[in-house]
């Protein structure tokens, strides 16, 4: 029997969808060609396609408690949101379009019967026609033409099944058509023909529509995503067409603009109008995703500046990234590396210190955690053997243990080190030794974090209950191991109330970790207050720039 669409069919989707995008990304980044051969096509759709998964989790999890599950719409709007503010490169930009769409049409759809199945028929179309409108020059041969053959095959279906339609008959007929369609994509678009492959985000929305068809059928999918010239590969799985004497490469966007840059956007629609036309004579490969306010941005061009202030003129631009195109596939790769530490650190200045001790840094900002595959990725550009991974917050425990297990999937040996804050972290890097041992040099780093105690000090943003009493909005909280010990009056006097506590029990040396909007006149109290109160206890201060607490506290 199948499924029903409601939000435990947009779950399941999005759980099978992010396994099928996780089984072909190597095959979808190796076949990226267009419209620039970065070969990071598969990477980028799976990433924005995590964050979309993680948005729709926490739909369910805000329901848990009361035993309840979100309703469809607060389903597939999570998954519209979380694709939204996560999406990545071209393809992942388009991607949230394309979910966004779907989003606005289900929202409103019924559960089940022909009712379900023209919704569904309905949102791929909005789906499709909502991806042209946020490309600002659409290309045939791509992931555009895809969606389209989709739409089409889905209003077919609906016609000849009536109102016996059932929307798992719809999904899987949109699969089929957007099979089709990707076989036909090296004869519309010159560069997939020269190079020997399908278009490779046309690729991905087709892993993406089998997993919804599975998801509303319970049936796995049968045909194959991958052709060959002539013909079905024998597999169904991979996406690449090689015809003989091709390499599935191509020179990366020779002649064409050097930067790509992305940012979220808080603005109104006439201001995104404008920014639009702005961006357009700026550089190519425009795509602005959103509405009701928050818009995803992005572009290739030459002057990445320009391209950011035309951001802010219009608007509150965030969550820049700005990526230089470099050498492309083809590029000879460097040696691995022998070992490698890869430390997920809040703040610049914290990313920055990690950087120059040889560590590569996941930077992040509060209240947007790393998903594994972002972890993934910096175990990958690393480029070592061993990697030690320091999460620095047990609130990423599960998803740097998710990260471990793909990166050693891929042959990369790696410790997941408990590192439960950023100051345990940066006394695990401080005694890390790629002359020892695999085995010694993890065990070094797991017990120098565990000899660190830390603290961080917040203001408190309203009335609430915790471990140490009542606390008012504008009081500044006390964490000890992350619970509520101290609640003062302004942030030097629980600092130092802090420090007392936490050096009760001895201690050798004191980390302060400064926010960005901390004066240095708070470091020197503090420096003086250890000095003066605990002998032969030696303090160091660290800029750690903006996150999400105005102090760190370690105490070794």
């Amino acid at each position: 029997m199948p499924y029903p669409l409601d939000a435990a069919a947009v779950r399941t989707w999005c759980g099978l969808a992010l396994e099928a995008l996780g089984r072909e990304r190597e095959r979808i980044d190796a076949i990226n060609v267009y419209p620039v051969a970065d070969g990071d096509t598969g990477t980028n759709l799976y990433l924005t396609l995590e964050s979309a998964a993680r948005a729709v989790e926490a739909a369910f999890d805000g329901h848990g408690s009361a035993g309840t599950q979100p309703d469809l719409a607060a389903a597939v709007g999570a998954m519209a949101h979380g694709a939204l503010i996560g999406a990545r490169g071209n393809s992942g930009t388009i991607l949230a379009q394309l979910l966004r769409g779907m989003a606005q049409v289900l929202a409103a759809a019924p559960t089940g019967g022909s009712g379900a199945a023209d919704a569904l028929r309905r949102a791929l179309r909005r789906a499709a026609s909502a991806a042209y409108e946020a490309v600002a020059h659409p290309v045939e041969g791509t992931v555009l033409t895809v969606a389209t053959a989709a739409a089409d095959a889905a209003e077919q279906s609906a016609a000849d099944a009536g109102e016996a339609a059932e929307a798992a008959e719809v999904a899987r007929a949109a699969h089929r058509g957007a099979v089709k369609a990707l076989r036909a994509t090296p004869g519309q678009l010159a560069v997939l023909g020269q190079a020997g492959v399908v278009d490779a985000g046309g690729c991905g929305l087709v892993a993406l529509l089998g997993a919804l068809a599975d998801a509303l059928s319970g049936e796995v999918t049968a045909e194959p995503v991958a052709v060959q010239a002539g013909g079905p590969v024998p597999e169904a799985a991979g996406c690449a067409v090689t015809p003989p004497g091709a390499d599935g490469c191509a020179d990366p966007h020779v002649g064409g603009p050097a930067f790509e840059v992305i940012y979220l956007l808080e603005a109104g629609d006439a201001d995104v109008a404008r920014l639009r036309d702005r961006l357009d004579r700026l550089g190519d490969s425009l795509v602005v995703v959103g509405g009701d306010g928050l818009w995803n941005v992005h572009v290739h061009v030459d002057d990445a500046g320009a391209a950011v202030e035309a951001g802010i003129e219009a608007g509150r631009p965030y969550r820049i990234r700005i990526t230089h195109f470099g050498a492309g596939p083809r590029a000879k790769e460097p040696a691995l590396a022998p070992r490698a530490v890869v430390a997920v650190m809040p703040g610049a200045g914290l990313a920055a210190l990690c950087a120059d001790a040889g560590a590569t840094p996941v930077t992040v900002r509060p209240g947007e955690p790393p998903a594994s595959g972002e972890l993934v990725q910096a175990i990958r550009q690393a480029h070592a053997r061993e990697v030690m991974l320091l999460p620095n917050d047990p609130e990423l425990r599960h998803t740097a243990a998710a990260a471990a297990e793909q990166a050693r999937a891929e042959g990369v040996r790696v410790a997941l080190i408990p590192t439960r804050s950023a100051v345990q972290g940066l006394a695990a890097l401080a005694v890390h030794e790629p002359g020892r041992s695999f085995d010694q040099d993890m065990v070094a780093m797991t017990a120098a974090a565990g000899a660190t105690r830390y603290a961080e000090l917040a203001v408190a943003e309203h009335r609430s209950w915790t471990m140490a009493g009542v606390c008012q909005a504008g009081d500044v909280l006390g964490l000890i191991d992350g619970d509520v010990v101290v609640i003062g009056p302004d942030l030097a006097r629980t600092a130092m109330t802090v420090l007392d506590r936490m050096l009760s029990a001895g201690g050798e040396l004191v980390t302060l970790v400064l926010g960005a909007d901390v004066p240095a006149s708070l470091a020197e109290g503090l420096e003086r207050h250890v000095r003066e109160r605990h002998l032969a206890v030696d303090t160091v201060v660290y800029e750690g720039g903006a996150h999400a607490a105005p102090l760190l506290i370690g105490v070794e």
